[in-house]
């Protein structure tokens, strides 16, 4: 599976980086977290507690769907990650760009906000989980989107993507050549 970007989405605190990390390692994939791909001011402004609008994400979203773009030409795979909270996001990455898959990290509000108040240094603040959650647009099913549920160990998490990516049928097109496959 060469040539494509597995992005890991859902709302701060549900494990997107961690996921995403193990996942790129068991994967042999290259990482990116989208959190460094946030232009200075959109750190700053969420430091202070202010949750970002769409025009704070545009350019951020744009990063992202670049990274995709980098790896898609360069034959690479790919973790991503990046909230993806509104479907228009969600198009913005995929945008001319047939090889990006998305996988939902998906979990309770109690179990995310449980998650974030153990977190120490990180600039999403506690109070941002709830706008998190409000402008969240779950994934529809023709979005083709992988939904995880993460009330589970890691291991099982990680597990279950690897198993869903494997019968995914946009990876496993007609027109992919590769003979990489992903080894649980």
């Amino acid at each position: 599976m060469s040539g494509k970007s597995i992005v890991i989405m859902g709302v701060s605190g549900c494990g997107k980086s961690t996921i995403g990390e193990l996942l790129a390692t068991r994967m042999a994939a290259k990482f990116i977290d989208g959190d460094d791909l946030h232009p200075k001011a959109n750190i700053v402004k969420m430091s202070h507690g202010k949750p970002l609008d769409d025009q704070d994400r545009a350019p951020w979203l744009e990063r992202v769907r670049d990274a995709a773009f980098s790896i898609e030409n360069k034959n690479e795979t790919g973790v991503i990650v990046c909230s993806s909270l509104k479907r228009s996001y969600r198009d913005k990455i995929r945008e001319g760009n047939n090889n990006v898959c998305f996988v939902f990290l998906d979990g309770h509000i109690d179990l995310i906000s449980q998650r974030v108040a153990s977190r120490s240094g990180h600039f999403m603040k506690m109070d941002m989980v709830k706008s998190q959650f409000d402008i969240l647009e779950r994934p529809l099913a023709e979005e083709n989107i992988i939904t995880i549920n993460i009330d589970t160990t890691m291991n099982d998490i990680i597990d279950q993507i690897i198993v869903k990516l494997a019968q995914h049928t946009h990876l496993n097109n007609a027109g992919d050549t590769n003979t990489n496959k992903v080894v649980a």
